[in-house]
């Protein structure tokens, strides 16, 4: 039997013949925007289960149960990468939480630094981009999105056994390289990072300093380029 091409994420236990109620607003996009009835089918992940097929048994304008019918795709192994970034305006930092979860991201964690030009957040807005993306790009998981933190705490608080890379523009680094492990990147706001925070970086043994090349880049660029690099195939 064939599926449908909807995904939905749930944050629920997924088994075959299990009913699982749709929250509203998944009921209305069913029904509503993509005018699906009793009998279509959809597909369910929830980041621990895996990917199940699914039946719609029920649906009205605010209500939709959904049947379990058996499993498509098990949970795999993904990678242990994080990003770190300095907020952005509204557009740029939803368009580095959509293309970073496409990228695989398994955390995004959003940074107050000196030069930071927003200090505002809304963070239940940014984790639903996050589901969408991973709802549209087909990964089984949905990344965590931290509350924002100031860049002290964040690197006080860090985890030694985690590589930080830190892309800095212009800087006498080693262009960034594939890695493997556990690892974040971490990129800075348009102004970039001040002398002092640079400095306070270089002083912990976790934070590598790598360029990206040599063209300046706008901070959401930045942060798709080095991730697309940290997980490129290392050819060498």
């Amino acid at each position: 039997m064939m599926f449908g091409s909807i995904r939905l994420f749930v944050d629920q236990p997924l088994a075959a013949g299990q009913a699982i109620e749709a929250s509203p607003a998944q009921a209305h996009y069913l029904g509503i925007v993509m005018r699906r009835g009793g009998g279509d089918t959809v597909r369910l992940f929830n980041g621990r289960d895996g990917e199940f097929g699914a039946r719609i048994e029920v649906i009205g304008r605010h209500r939709a149960t959904l049947l379990v019918e058996r499993s498509l795709r098990m949970p795999g192994s993904e990678p242990d990468l994080w990003l770190a970034f300095a907020l952005l305006k509204r557009d740029a930092t939803d368009l580095v939480v959509q293309k970073a979860t496409e990228l695989g991201v398994a955390a995004l964690l959003p940074v107050v630094t000196e030069r930071t030009n927003t200090h505002r957040v809304n963070a239940a807005r940014l984790a639903a981009i996050a589901v969408e993306a991973s709802e549209q790009c087909e990964r089984l998981t949905v990344p965590r999105v931290h509350a924002p933190c100031p860049l002290t705490k964040l690197l006080a608080v860090w985890e030694p056994g985690r590589q930080l890379f830190l892309a800095v523009e212009r800087a006498a680094a080693p262009a960034i390289r594939p890695v493997h492990g556990p690892a974040a990147l971490l990129v800075g706001p348009e102004g970039g990072f001040t002398p002092a925070e640079l400095d306070a970086m270089r002083a912990h043994p976790f934070v590598t300093v790598v360029s990206l090349g040599p063209r300046i880049l706008r901070a959401e660029t930045a942060c798709i380029a080095g991730l697309a690099l940290l997980q490129a195939a290392d050819c060498g």
